[in-house]
This record gives structure tokens, sequence and C-alpha cells, in this order.
């Protein structure tokens, strides 16, 4: 009886792994979704894994385009940090390298004058 050792499966650079938000990072975008949901300002959004970013979209209603998309670059994380926030506009309202700091500028939403 003749022990062969397994072949190998050849490794293909077509086989990239997706870029996807972690545990934490998610909790961080979900806290925030909550609050704005319990305002009333946001209402549903969406999660996008792509081969070099992930983006979370956030939505006033379910059938139009989104109003902020939180984006994450990996790629970009040496130059202007990986996390981004873009407007419906495609204009990049913040970009830096820690989330919770990015995410502050629609924080500034939830602060209202009372009457």
């Amino acid at each position: 009886m003749t022990v062969q050792t397994p072949t190998p499966f050849p490794m293909s650079d077509k086989l990239t792994e997706q870029v996807s938000f972690d545990r934490r990072e998610l909790s961080v975008i979900l806290g925030l979704y909550g609050r704005m949901v319990a305002m009333g300002e946001w209402r549903d959004y969406g999660i996008s894994t792509l081969r070099d970013l992930a983006v979370f979209s956030v939505f006033r209603r379910t059938a139009e385009n989104p109003l902020y998309r939180i984006e994450k670059r990996p790629k970009m994380r040496a130059k202007q940090g990986m996390y981004a926030v873009v407007g419906m506009d495609g204009q990049i309202l913040r970009r830096g390298p820690d989330l919770a700091q990015v995410l502050r500028v629609l924080e500034r939403k939830l602060i209202r004058p009372v009457d």
C-alpha cells in the first residue's frame, strides 16, 4: 500500500476575499442607526461587500437613493484613512482612520434646538 500526500488546490489570484465590516464596526454603525431611526430620520439600510470596499447605505425610504454611505476601503488606510462618510450627491463629508470620529459628522444631526 502506498501513501500519497494530498495535492493542494492551486491558489488562484482571482479568488480574493471581500471586504466587510467586523462586529465592532457594525456595533458602532448600528448604534448610530438605531438612534436615528428612533428620531424618525432614517428608515432602512443596506450592506454591500465588494472586493475592494464595504458599504453601509442609509435610506430615508426604501425606494430611493441612499442619504449617506459609510464606506470602508482598506487600501486607503495609510493615505487618508479607510473610513469615509459620503453624502447623497457623492461628496465625501468626512474621512479618517477612526470610525467613531468619522461618524461624528452624522451625529450632529441628533442635536436639535428645543422649542
